[in-house]
């Protein structure tokens, strides 16, 4: 004979269906909040691309000033343009419309043809998701 004091050890189907519902609700509130962080990852790497910006046109202001050859001239009328702020930066491509999260717009209307060297000027960094971030450009002629 069977011996019936046997316990049987384990989960109730109830037990089980409740902890999978609280996880699915648990799911549903939490990953509208991960789903559309694009537009933050698309300001961050635009912020990220404008203090470089800002950052090498600096540092070659001071180069200029060492005198020392190969800088850039900072010193047109619009510097906020694509070619002339893609030469400041590598690894990225500055194109009029960006289309993937590697290629960036440059705008705005900075003007560097005024004569002073190390005058600042306000461009904008746009990537492909987000809004457009400043970028502080140092002159130079």
């Amino acid at each position: 004979m069977r011996n019936m004091k046997s316990k049987q050890a384990g989960f109730t189907l109830i037990e089980l269906v409740v902890v999978i519902v609280i996880l699915g609700i648990l799911a549903a509130t939490a990953l509208p909040k991960f789903v559309d962080l694009s537009t933050e990852a698309g300001n961050a790497a635009a912020n990220g691309v404008a203090g470089a910006i800002a950052s090498s046109s600096a540092a070659n202001y001071a180069a200029k000033v060492a005198g020392k050859s190969g800088t850039i001239d900072l010193n047109a009328t619009n510097v906020c343009t694509d070619a002339i702020l893609g030469s400041l930066v590598t690894g990225v491509s500055f194109v009029a419309t960006p289309a993937n999260g590697n290629e960036y717009h440059a705008g705005g209307t900075g003007n560097c043809d005024t004569g002073a060297g190390g005058a600042a000027v306000t461009c904008t960094v746009t990537g492909y998701k987000g809004t457009a971030q400043n970028a502080t450009v140092i002159c130079s002629d």
